[in-house]
């Protein structure tokens, strides 16, 4: 493995991100423990984009445009569905405090599932970065390739936990000031609005 693979890595999951603005939310409404849910579910996410991109899905959405335009417009709309629920609920999307309940891992790891797998954009990314770092006459390539994918998902796991970590530390004081909360759920609605609308408007590779 490449310093320059992992110097890389590290650089694109420090970049923020939709996964890291929902784990940092959720570290500061619902606690660490929640948090580190949802750095499982932002990771887990990125499975499914790599194996498409090993064997071949992703070259599919990079030829059809139809179904890119398709994914993508799907993940634009769910984007748009959190920063609604983000600006218009008295929690964040981590944890809706309906009825005082918080909600479940199970939730809270399944919205950081659907945020990344709706964007093909992350397949297309895979498809064209891990080929630079994986010797193409190789006869293992599948396997090193699966494996620089497998580095590169846990190093996101363990930045997205940190995320999460620093962000629950200030949130039981964040939590007191109704005006703090009032500026994190527009910026949070704001973040992903910005986001939906970035994928909106890109185009298929």
């Amino acid at each position: 493995m490449s310093i320059e693979f992992l110097i890389t890595s590290i650089i694109v999951i420090l970049i923020p991100g939709t996964g890291a603005v929902y784990t940092i939310a959720t570290g500061l409404t619902a606690g660490r423990k929640a948090s580190i849910a949802a750095a499982f579910g932002c990771t887990i996410s990125i499975l499914p984009s790599l194996t498409a991109a090993v064997f071949g899905v992703a070259a599919i959405l990079h030829t059809s445009a139809l179904l890119f335009q398709v994914i993508k417009f799907c993940g634009v709309a769910y984007l748009l569905y959190l920063a609604y629920l983000t600006i218009t609920e008295r929690g964040s999307i981590a944890v809706d405090q309906k009825n005082n309940t918080p909600v479940s891992t199970r939730k809270i790891i399944y919205t950081g599932i659907l945020i990344n797998a709706l964007n093909p954009k992350l397949s297309i990314f895979f498809l064209a970065f891990l080929p630079q770092f994986v010797d193409p006459q190789s006869s293992t390539w599948v396997f090193d390739t699966l494996t620089l994918g497998g580095m590169f998902m846990a190093m996101t796991f363990v930045v997205f936990v940190g995320y999460g970590t620093f962000a629950s530390l200030i949130g039981t004081i964040a939590l007191r000031s109704e005006r703090f909360m009032r500026w994190f759920r527009r910026t949070t609605a704001l973040a992903f609005a910005s986001f939906g609308l970035k994928l909106a408007i890109s185009e298929s590779p």
